[in-house]
């Protein structure tokens, strides 16, 4: 239940604060005074778009807020899941600065729109004259239908087997297409893999040849500089190897006089063993270089090739390898694509099967509650004065199961919401056959045909609070009493709020609430206050006559209001709602 509807610098409303009764709640003004504004707050309030002409003008930004009493435990429960503190009681605020940007906040907590999307049609039901156009549309019955019969649970097993179909039929249509070009793709990687397999790099091989490459690029210079530092170190004249040993030889001889110089003597004549070594080291290294052209060319045309391979799957040559490595997996991927297709065509059939027996069932139990809600709002319609007309549920199987990837049941197309298609159809006359109700109803008649749908559903619906804004449209004299004898009849178990244009409704109100608009300066404002007492009665006559109220209105208003009393609750505001209300509602 909306306890209290808090609105500030929201478009011509200034300030605001409504407390609404559990009853039939109802709302009156001259045409243009701003009544529709409160179901745009709310409308925004539940998740709505923000845009900058929600802020009044000349404000720094718009506030709407309003406490709620959730007659649906699985609210609460769901927010404290969500980790919003809950304790039976929800504040939704919303915030608009001048440049459209809102922020949101729910039971103090910073929020999102989405959240409140999500949370919304649980708090509030809006019917609207836009609702009545959307009733001609058949893609809306369908919803309709599900939710009077209680088949969320159902209608989401199906959405989820049919997701699951579709990813699967979009793996065997892959699978598919890429046997159809298996042969093309096989020859091309077949062609790379043997130019690799023809080079047959290994790892590390390039440096390996690169450096072995330098020394037969260098030959010469090599063997010059082993054999010279061979003959300067031993084998010339004056080699320091000699001259290590004459040094090592004075060294030794002294140190029969000086005992501190023998560990000298053993380093040179060590160093002049280490020279040797290295200058027999570097003959027999130059005895072993052989500038060999042939192997150069060799070397060169091996480089050039792993640097072709490079090029082509680089940039090094560990690429190349982990390249030969994917080219020989995909090949053998596609080697085994028809066993694939066949092990996932067969799983597909599978879970066909097991999703259209959910689906059939369903359709099952959609053609039985079918019946039962075309009984219902043809009920519903006889008590608002269309007695004669008859309402029939159509439950139909979906067309179109054609094509490569199209999932059939049975003949009828598989979708995420079944295998039916639902439409109203309405005869208005006794003895006419049923047509679409796009294509017979009036704007009174979609009117009484939403409020009578509203009715079938009132029971099942989870929302607390149902507003109904100006589905009054078309209709007047006795059809008005009897729509506003339906009002109340709702408000008995739902709280409602009702715009409205019409006296006859609006005597049913329990609480009543008149919208004025008016200038204040250079601005236009609306304010909104409740009427009990002689001012209804004035505002029941002023609907009844006009701008000019006569006595013999004030009569009629009084008739009205004596008729219609007893059908709503006239209850007092509560103060605690105030208080929690404040307490809530988060910082801005």
């Amino acid at each position: 239940m909306l306890v209290t509807l808090r609105v500030r610098n929201f478009v011509l409303i200034e300030e605001l604060e409504l407390s609404l009764g559990p009853g039939l709640n109802v709302l009156t003004g001259e045409t243009g005074a701003g009544k529709s504004i409160l179901v745009d707050a709310l409308t925004l309030l539940l998740g709505g778009r923000a845009s900058p002409d929600l802020v009044r003008a000349g404000a720094g930004d718009a506030e709407v807020e309003a406490l709620f009493e959730p007659s649906d435990p699985a609210i609460i429960e769901r927010l404290r899941d969500a980790g919003v503190p809950a304790d039976g009681e929800v504040v939704i605020r919303r915030v608009v600065s001048q440049g459209g940007r809102s922020r949101a906040y729910l039971n103090g907590r910073l929020c999102t729109v989405a959240e409140l999307a999500q949370i919304g049609p649980r708090l509030v039901d809006i019917a609207s004259q836009h609702e009545s156009v959307a009733l001609t549309d058949p893609a809306t019955h369908l919803g309709y239908l599900d939710a009077f019969a209680r088949l969320a649970s159902e209608r989401d097993e199906v959405s989820r087997a049919v997701d699951e179909l579709r990813d699967l039929s979009a793996r065997v249509r892959a699978e598919k297409e890429r046997a159809r070009g298996r042969a093309e793709r096989e020859a091309f990687l077949r062609f790379q893999l043997s130019a690799i397999e023809e080079v047959a790099p290994r790892p590390g091989e390039e440096e390996e040849l690169a450096v072995e490459r330098g020394r037969l690029r260098n030959a010469d210079r090599i063997l010059d500089a082993a054999r010279r530092g061979a003959l300067r170190l031993e084998e010339g004249e004056g080699a320091v190897a000699d001259e290590l040993a004459r040094v090592a030889a004075d060294v030794r001889a002294a140190s029969a006089f000086d005992p501190a110089l023998a560990p000298v003597a053993a380093v040179l004549d060590a160093a002049r063993a280490d020279v040797v070594d290295a200058a027999r080291t570097l003959a027999r290294h130059a005895d072993g270089i052989d500038a060999d052209p042939s192997r150069l060319a060799s070397l060169e045309e091996r480089l050039f090739a792993l640097e072709k391979l490079r090029r082509q799957h680089g940039p090094s040559l560990d690429d190349v390898l982990a390249a030969e490595a994917r080219l020989r997996a995909e090949l053998e991927e596609l080697s085994g694509s028809d066993e694939r297709i066949h092990e996932l065509s067969s799983e597909l059939d599978a879970r066909l099967a097991t999703a259209g027996a959910r689906a059939k069932a369903l359709s099952e139990k959609r053609t039985a509650a079918a019946i039962k809600l075309g009984a219902s709002i043809t009920r519903e319609l006889a008590a608002l004065g269309m007695g004669t007309a008859k309402v029939v549920v159509d439950v139909a199987p979906l067309d179109g199961a054609e094509g490569e990837g199209a999932l059939g049941v049975g003949g009828a197309r598989l979708s995420r919401e079944g295998i039916d298609r639902v439409e109203f159809l309405i005869a208005p006359n006794k003895g006419a056959p049923p047509r679409p109700l796009r294509k017979v109803a009036s704007g009174g008649e979609l009117s009484r045909s939403l409020l009578a749908l509203k009715r079938a559903l009132a029971d099942v619906a989870p929302a607390g609070t149902y507003v109904f804004d100006e589905v009054d449209t078309g209709v007047g004299g006795a059809i008005a009493e009897r729509i506003g004898r339906a009002l109340a009849d709702i408000a008995g178990h739902r709280q409602v709020l009702c715009i409205t244009h019409l006296a006859p409704i609006a005597a049913f109100g329990g609480t009543h609430f008149v919208v004025e608009k008016g200038a204040a300066g250079e601005t236009t404002r609306s304010t909104i206050n409740e009427v009990r007492g002689k001012a209804r009665v004035q505002e029941i006559a002023r609907m009844i006559s006009g701008a000019t109220v006569t006595e013999a209105a004030r009569k009629a208003a009084t008739e009205l209001l004596r008729a219609a009393e007893g059908t709503g609750a006239q209850p007092e505001p509560s103060g605690k709602a105030r208080t929690v209300l404040a307490q809530k509602s988060g910082g801005a």
